[in-house]
């Protein structure tokens, strides 16, 4: 699996409190070993993401993402719930 990281994600993770950074990437090495590990909630979303899916990274920070293709995974957004889902 390919994966890529979309430049508004890098810019907010960056941004991200460095214990949001951290528990992304033990997030991130289950995703790469599991994309429906339990723990990681994977869910397709609706409105303004639709045809993207979610994973928690803790109880209030999601990560955005979208397959692009079978092979190929684009991480798009990260933040809480309420910064992705504001307006909606």
């Amino acid at each position: 699996m390919r994966v890529d990281f979309g430049r508004k994600f890098v810019k907010q993770l960056k941004k991200a409190p460095k214990e949001i950074r951290t528990a992304f990437v033990e997030r991130f090495e289950l995703f790469k070993n599991d994309v429906f590990h339990p723990l990681l909630n994977n869910h397709a979303l609706t409105g303004e993401y639709k045809g993207c899916r979610s994973f928690n990274v803790t109880g209030d920070w999601r990560v955005v993402f979208k397959e692009v293709s079978k092979d190929f995974i684009l991480f798009a957004a990260i933040g809480t719930h309420s910064q992705l889902h504001k307006g909606n």
